[in-house]
């Protein structure tokens, strides 16, 4: 497999073993698994970083329907309602951006449409 670019919101593969047990612990045991899980964990803390859509994913990481497979397994809350991905993420020391691009740009949005109606813009006038 051909070694894929370094991504800012990547961990290291020896804080990626303090945790890969817990993620491991939520598949039934079936079968062996085929893909990579520091990609996936990578993938998920990138886009957890850039708030970008699953599809559109770097294709260096595993396909998205299979980073979203495990990102669904890894967010089920327990009885607790804490979520595997919560205690991986905390277990590993990630801190994820204030706020992701997501956030930004819905921010942004809010802002611009704020500012039109403080200005009148988009009102119909007489009504």
């Amino acid at each position: 497999m051909p070694k894929r670019k370094v991504y800012a919101s990547d961990i290291s593969r020896e804080r990626f073993a303090e945790i890969e047990p817990l993620l491991r612990g939520v598949r039934r045991r079936t079968k062996p698994t085929t893909v990579d899980l520091y990609e996936v964990f990578c993938a998920v803390l990138y886009l957890l970083r850039t708030g970008c859509q699953w599809r559109f994913l770097p294709a260096d990481f595993p396909k998205w329907s299979t980073v979203y497979a495990w990102w669904r397994k890894w967010s089920e809350p327990d009885a607790e309602g804490v979520s595997t991905l919560e205690r991986a993420l905390k277990k590993s020391g990630w801190r994820g951006p204030r706020e992701t691009g997501a956030q930004r740009h819905a921010d942004a949005v809010d802002r611009g449409r704020a500012e039109r109606e403080e200005r009148g813009h988009g009102r119909v006038q007489g009504l």
